[in-house]
């Protein structure tokens, strides 16, 4: 992933200083006034922002707070860029947040090594962000990762006023198939299946994870009944035809999985568990009325939330 640095300075010789001694390390944009930069830092989400101190109008440590203030903003490390050498100074600015303080004139190795340092903490921070929310055997998304894009989704939902929906997903008679074939083979059947699920959800806005043991879950946010169950008898032909061997299924000689499909427009009233709960109850009339088939929600299920299952 490509570095993005953010220069703020209403000089603009200083900025182009600082953009010469940055040069190569990453995408660098540029901002001359506190608003500017807090539009911009919104928009693209920088690494590292280089941060003046004196300013007009709204000054460095208005936008270091209003930057740390802000969800969108406060991942980005902001270092003060200042000719003030006075310590109350850097400490208010460390006390806002900023992760480090650079007097001017500035030494490019100096300001190079520092923001390198933090590109590869950053780095390594991202990485085990991903690998916390990442089921090692499959490469899906895990369940907590998932119960935090479900809670986000929702409330986008309940917001806009659009539809969201969700998938169970469980692999029939999965048991059986680990009894016959061990544990390793049952590991690759799952490995597989998660890759036909991934490989047939493929809108960017789409997640599919693992919910836990031989169950997944697919996340459609902006997607109706009709789109979810058009979606989930994709999914359900997918491992259908995929023709893994299942010599201990009742049912099949090949794998099969279950599915049960929910959707809603959340009104502000229910839990988005309950869309979550309302895809299970119909996951446990898939299986329990034959398997290898996609069952819808009933309405009751969610009569606290506004729409159509």
């Amino acid at each position: 992933m490509t570095a993005r640095l953010l220069i703020v300075d209403d000089d603009l010789l200083a900025i182009r200083l600082m953009n010469e001694v940055v040069r190569g390390m990453g995408e660098v944009f540029f901002a001359t006034d506190g608003p500017s930069a807090l539009r911009l830092a919104r928009e693209k989400k920088p690494d590292i922002v280089f941060l003046d101190f004196k300013m007009p109008g709204m000054d460095g440590f208005a936008v270091c707070a209003a930057l740390k203030a802000d969800p969108a903003t406060a991942g980005a490390a902001v270092f003060f860029v200042s000719t003030d050498n006075d310590v109350a100074t850097e400490m208010k600015a460390f006390d806002l947040g900023a992760a480090d303080f650079i007097h001017k004139p500035v030494s490019a190795p100096v300001v190079r090594a520092r923001a390198s340092y933090h590109l590869v903490m950053k780095a390594q921070e991202r990485e085990l962000q991903r690998l916390a929310a990442t089921d090692q055997l499959t490469g899906l998304s895990n369940r907590r990762a998932f119960d935090d894009l479900l809670d986000r989704e929702w409330r986008n939902a309940r917001r806009t006023g659009t539809p969201l929906a969700t998938i169970m997903v469980d692999v029939d008679h999965f048991k059986n198939y680990n009894d016959r074939y061990g544990h390793p083979a049952g590991d690759e059947c799952l490995k597989s299946i998660a890759a036909l699920l991934r490989a047939n959800t493929s809108r960017p806005a789409d997640c599919v994870a693992r919910y836990g043991g031989e169950e997944f879950v697919v996340l459609l946010p902006g997607t109706d009944a009709e789109g979810a169950l058009h979606v989930a008898e994709l999914l359900c032909n997918a491992v259908r035809f995929a023709r893994i061997e299942h010599q201990s299924s009742p049912s099949n000689s090949f794998v099969t999985a279950s599915f049960g499909v929910a959707a809603v427009v959340p009104d502000g009233i229910a839990p988005a568990t309950t869309l979550v709960e309302a895809a299970d109850e119909a996951l446990y009339d898939a299986k329990h009325t034959g398997r290898n088939r996609v069952a819808i929600g009933r309405p009751e299920r969610v009569r606290a939330v506004r729409g159509t299952i």
